[in-house]
């Protein structure tokens, strides 16, 4: 028999959901029993674990219902455990740490020390900017005596509350079958539990867990309710006195309780506002009926508002409230200088707009910090025009793109009157970056981060340990801003588990596709003829669209090609289509010694790029997110990587490029020169290696994008009710410059016949 089954249960993302596997997979016991319970709608989370179960003979992978809840799941896979001990893991939060199980194992066979009904032991809390560092209950685990009781230690409940902290013997839990018939958010429930029931308990000094640590999600995020603590401290409270408890034990679990309540209505971000009250009411029910008697309060202000909460006075635990935040507010501005007067303008236009009621009919666009009508949100928003024109559409753009905008545009620019209001009451907030730290997330608001690219760089918190692409990037408010976030888009699976990475907070992935990339699937043959005529691009013309991306280490942009030597080289048929990253815009090109090229044109300051796209018959680009969206068309890809190895240490990126390339690589211009005039650029390896490519990130592109964001999020239809993700194989990308043209052909010599 194992000496530990682990057991995994409960919804993750997959990337999450990977790394729990592979702390597992990686220990090197023998007496390790491995238990996986997978939701039964999970298709990718299914594929992996079945993956894993194949590569080792110690994991047993359960397919669970859609819809299981925790408790349900956790029975189930203890059905199927063959250790003496168990301990649950949630994939979403919880790693084991190497060496944890032998470690383990070593201590629940000691001879030294009688085998426990629970060992309690430490854990490491790791956030996104620190590996991991120790608890607050190392003191507790490691003083003596290593075996004990509860009734002796009551202190054993001031250890947090966490499963994986608990390793309990499998006995324990089937001679009390209620311990994991519970539903609901039960995990409070079952850590203290397990102590309540436990005949003896151990404390052990090993780290047995790894809990990884979000910000506190949006009410709604699909959190569970913050009132379903209750439910769990009413059983805990009957559970004690079935146990017949010591007084000393319930009263340690009466402050543990007052405390979790306090803390909760400490950190109101958690609460909606429209829970405030019952949630007060039903935790001031608690403290009063459940205090034993005599029992002191704490001392100072914590004891002020354990009297407030005692005798249901929310008034003047509000008042108290409100005199801390004003005491804080007066410290803040103390120090403030000068645009006082007009920030205090702007949180005055912001209150007043947020004194009013959502608009339920006003959605607010935006794109790369207010440049105009762009990118995805320009793809839904057009969208929504066709499938649902009563919802307004406002766009939020700077003072100086306002004159560039379609006629008819309406918008707003940032800090105006109007600006505030619409950011106030705008029942939808659309965008590829963030909004302002200044907008306040409201119940009931809806907030869509489409993004703009995949991610081969590092982005969010990942940042962190590269300071030169960081430049002082504040993380703390990142990701502020990103607990805004109810949805976040998708093109492919790795863009999936990168944002659920690079920006953990708790808003749901919408795996449709970009939007932007829908107009590559349904451009005709006039439109990629009518592009390039834009473009001044003659029949015939080879247009190549050369598209760098912006260095974090370089102060302006070092040109990497002699592009007037390149024109030359390429020949008379060849036209450069030369764009340069928006960051370095008006002037992306320092100019050279010969002047202009006529067959190399600046095309950085054209919008839409998809025009761009759609009229180039190849792309050439280093490590530039455009080569995601143009593999979409099918068409030749060329990566100029001549400083990869710089890049990718400056920046840090997901994974190598020049090793999953869309295309031929080429290491400096003369490579790239060959590369373009020898065939090797649209030969069959090229080929082959785009089919790849698309596979992989072209995942949930297919035209019709858009479609389902406005669907889902403004009709609020269900996931069964939109168009499917067509097949790779299934698709057609719009035609190519040379398709579009042969079939204007017999067009033109039919009208010249006449």
């Amino acid at each position: 028999m194992p000496t530990l089954s682990v057991i995994v249960s409960g919804p993750a993302p997959l990337g999450r959901f990977r790394a729990c596997l592979d702390s597992l997979t990686t220990q090197h016991s023998d007496t390790l029993d491995l238990v996986v319970a997978v939701p039964g709608d999970d298709p990718a989370a299914l594929a992996l674990a079945a993956r894993r179960e194949l590569a080792d003979s110690r994991l047993t992978v359960l397919t669970v219902p859609a819809g299981t809840t925790a408790a349900a799941a956790r029975a189930t896979a203890v059905r199927s455990a063959r250790g003496q001990y168990v301990q649950f893991l949630d994939p979403a939060t919880d790693r084991l740490p190497a060496g944890a199980a032998d470690a383990l194992a070593e201590r629940l066979l000691s001879r030294k020390a009688p085998a426990p009904d629970v060992l309690l032991c430490d854990h490491l809390t790791a956030h996104w900017w620190d590996p991991a560092v120790p608890s607050t209950a190392t003191d507790l685990l490691t003083s003596a005596p290593a075996t004990t009781t509860l009734a002796d230690h009551p202190e054993l409940l001031d250890v947090p509350p966490l499963l994986g902290d608990r390793v309990i013997r499998r006995g324990l839990l089937t001679e009390h079958p209620g311990l994991l018939d519970t539903d609901g958010h039960d995990a409070l429930y079952l850590s203290y539990a397990v102590l309540l029931l436990a005949r003896t308990a151990a404390r052990c000094g090993t780290a047995a867990l790894v809990r990884h640590r979000d910000r506190p999600t949006q009410p709604g995020s699909g959190a569970a309710t913050p009132l379903a603590v209750f439910g769990q401290y009413e059983a805990l409270h009957q559970l004690a006195v079935a146990a017949d408890a010591p007084a000393a034990v319930r009263a340690r679990l009466y402050d543990r309780m007052t405390a979790d309540y306090l803390a909760t209505l400490a950190r109101r971000e958690e609460l909606p506002p429209a829970l405030i009250r019952e949630f007060f009411g039903r935790a001031a029910r608690h403290t009063a009926e459940y205090r034993p008697a005599g029992h002191p309060r704490p001392g100072g202000l914590d004891g002020v508002r354990h009297l407030l909460l005692a005798r249901d006075l929310p008034l003047g635990y509000r008042l108290l409230r409100t005199a801390n935040d004003r005491r804080r507010t007066a410290r803040s501005l103390a120090g403030a200088g000068a645009g006082r007067a007009t920030a205090a303008r702007t949180a005055l236009r912001r209150r007043i707009a947020l004194a009013r009621p959502l608009d339920a009919d006003l959605a607010v666009f935006s794109a790369y910090w207010g440049r105009g009508v762009a990118c995805n949100p320009a793809a839904i928003a057009a969208e929504l025009a066709e499938l649902a024109p009563d919802i307004r559409r406002v766009w939020v753009v700077e003072a100086e793109h306002v004159e560039l905008l379609p006629p008819g545009t309406d918008h707003v620019v940032p800090g105006s009157r109007r600006h505030a209001e619409v950011l106030a009451r705008a029942k939808y907030l659309v965008n590829n970056v963030n909004f302002p730290d200044g907008v306040r997330k409201r119940p009931g608001s809806v907030h869509i981060q489409t993004h703009h690219g995949t991610p081969l760089k590092h982005m969010g918190v990942d940042l962190h340990d590269h300071p030169a692409a960081a430049r002082g990037l504040d993380f703390d408010k990142l990701l502020e801003r990103v607990d805004r976030w109810d949805f976040s888009l998708s093109a492919n699976p790795h863009s999936t588990e990168v944002w659920q990475r690079a920006y953990p907070s708790g808003h749901q992935s919408l795996d449709y596709g970009y939007p932007r990339n829908d107009v590559y699937y349904r451009a005709t043959s006039a439109d990629v003829r009518a592009a390039r005529a834009r473009l001044g691009l003659a029949p015939g013309t080879r247009a190549l669209l050369y598209a760098p991306t912006h260095r974090d280490h370089e102060a302006r942009p070092v040109p990497r090609l002699d592009l007037h030597r390149l024109a030359e080289e390429l020949g008379e048929d060849t036209v450069l289509l030369v764009r340069g990253h928006y960051f370095h815009a008006p002037d992306p090109w320092p100019a050279g010694p010969r002047g202009a090229h006529p067959r190399v044109l600046d095309v950085t300051g054209w919008d839409p790029v998809e025009d761009l796209a759609l009229a180039a018959d190849a792309l050439v680009t280093d490590y530039s997110s455009i080569m995601f969206d143009y593999a979409n068309l099918d068409r030749p890809i060329v990566l100029l990587a001549d400083d990869w190895d710089t890049y990718r240490a400056v920046r840090g990126v997901y994974f190598d490029i020049t090793a999953d390339p869309p295309g031929p690589v080429a290491r400096g211009q003369d490579e790239l020169t060959a590369v373009l005039t020898d065939g090797g650029w649209c030969d069959e390896a090229a080929a082959k290696l785009r089919h790849d490519f698309r596979l992989r990130f072209c995942a949930y592109d297919d035209g019709r994008a858009a479609e389902r964001v406005v669907r889902r999020v403004f009709l609020g239809e269900g996931e069964e009710s939109l168009p499917p993700v067509l097949p790779l194989a299934r698709r057609t990308p719009a035609p190519t410059p040379e398709e579009a043209a042969r079939e204007a052909a017999p067009v033109a010599n039919q009208e010249a016949s006449r």
